[in-house]
């Protein structure tokens, strides 16, 4: 099932206008949750992110953050005990091509789900990951439609044998392609802060509440290219990533080349949120 425009369709029933600002501009937000078993994980906070977006672009919603919370619901029930994700999908909308704003669009909203597996290798064994500068926008907090630059950072990376790409904006690292980066120094755990320059992302939220939990410092301070290759241990965070060890960037090691003590810490903790027996899944 599909969820257009407040109502669960089939496929054939989606038809999207050519006048839609979505394709002529990427005029739109769009969010992924992640889900469990059928579950839908931290869906407050997909939301509390999808409204800021939709605010900071201008789009007004015809339901309520209620009302689109049910309907995200809904399609998670069609969806079945699975693991995957759901992705919702909002433009401002069909109107003639213009630069200007248009006073009488009508936000078009489309939603589906499909499975995803986890990646238990990966988070085992850690990821090949490569440095690029962020020729990206300054408003990467909008988790816009927007994702060119992103794209073609990310099919660099692929070409370079890697599984992504680490953003450089002015000697300081930002995040991934889709993605946040996080570094592990002398125990203390190292991020860039919020603002226009990343996303706040939702896995980032997490893992901030499990490290002040267990005890382990955390600072968004931002860290340079210099002490991103430098660091004990690095690692990234997203809704299909998780936690997931970097063990290798430019083709150097991160450490010893093997996902590190905090990092695996961190991931046995975010598991345990959702499902407790995923720990012994990745112990395993």
């Amino acid at each position: 099932m599909f969820l257009w425009n407040g109502r669960l369709v089939q496929e054939d029933e989606i038809q999207v206008s050519y006048l839609d600002r979505g394709y002529y501009f990427g005029d739109g937000i769009y969010e992924v949750f992640r889900i469990y078993d059928g579950k839908l994980f931290e869906k407050q906070a997909h939301l509390n992110r999808l409204f800021q977006s939709l605010r900071e672009v201008r789009i007004t919603l015809p339901w309520s953050e209620a009302e689109l919370s049910a309907m995200v619901d809904s399609l998670a029930e069609t969806f079945g005990k699975k693991d995957g994700i759901l992705y919702l999908q909002i433009t401002r909308g069909a109107a003639k091509r213009s630069h200007l704003l248009p006073e009488s669009a009508e936000p078009s909203m489309l939603g589906y789900c499909e499975e995803v597996v986890r990646p238990v290798e990966q988070l085992k064994k850690g990821i090949n990951t490569i440095t690029l500068d962020d020729e990206r926008w300054h408003k990467c907090h909008i988790k816009s439609l927007n994702l060119l630059a992103n794209t073609l950072a990310r099919q660099e990376a692929a070409d370079a044998g890697a599984e992504e790409a680490i953003l450089v904006r002015d000697g300081r690292v930002t995040e991934c392609t889709a993605s946040n980066v996080m570094i592990v120094k002398k125990g203390v755990i190292i991020t860039h802060p919020n603002g226009p320059l990343i996303l706040d992302g939702i896995t980032k939220q997490v893992v901030e509440r499990l490290a002040k939990l267990s005890g382990i410092p955390y600072r968004n301070a931002g860290f340079t290219l210099e002490e991103l290759m430098d660091a004990d241990e690095v690692f990234v965070t997203s809704t299909t990533k998780e936690v997931m060890p970097v063990t290798m960037i430019n083709g150097i090691k991160v450490g010893s080349g093997i996902p590190g003590v905090i990092t695996q810490l961190l991931q046995h903790g975010f598991e345990q949120k959702f499902k407790p027996a995923a720990a012994a899944e990745l112990l395993g």
